[in-house]
């Protein structure tokens, strides 16, 4: 459903110019679950690929120094650990896993993303009430 305000162009973005283009701030639990549904370390690239299929970028590739700086910032906070990768071809490559306190924070992750839905739901409910018009029960982005 997050893809229908999630544009694939920037020509797109023009009715929901006010909208963003995706919520920044929840590129950590995005990271976070798809390194919890892995059963081995992945690189950033895996990342960035499975990000952009999940339902918060809609098919959408997410900016790849963005992932990074965010995996930078959650292995500085102990939410994932990595380790360099030296193939006999290639460049090296580091690894991600998810430490217990990532899988602690995505268990936290898991009830504010409850709240946002709840909160969300509310603001909907009000602002079209301030429109004086039904909430639509599916969005439609500038409609």
């Amino acid at each position: 459903m997050w893809a229908i305000c999630n544009p694939k162009a920037d020509g797109d973005l023009k009715p929901c110019a006010a909208l963003g283009r995706t919520l920044s701030r929840l590129s950590q639990p995005t990271i976070l679950t798809i390194l919890a549904a892995s059963d081995e370390p992945l690189h950033g690239y895996v990342i960035v690929q499975r990000a952009a299929a999940s339902p918060m970028f809609g098919g959408t590739k997410p900016d790849a120094t963005g992932v990074y700086r965010t995996l930078k910032q959650m292995e500085e906070n102990g939410l994932v650990t990595s380790q360099w990768e030296t193939p006999r071809a290639g460049p090296a490559k580091r690894a991600f896993s998810l430490t217990t306190e990532g899988r602690d924070t995505l268990r936290r992750w898991i009830d504010s993303l409850a709240c946002y839905a709840a909160t969300i739901g509310e603001l909907r409910e009000e602002a079209a009430q301030a429109l004086g018009i039904e909430t639509p029960e599916v969005p439609v982005c500038g409609g």
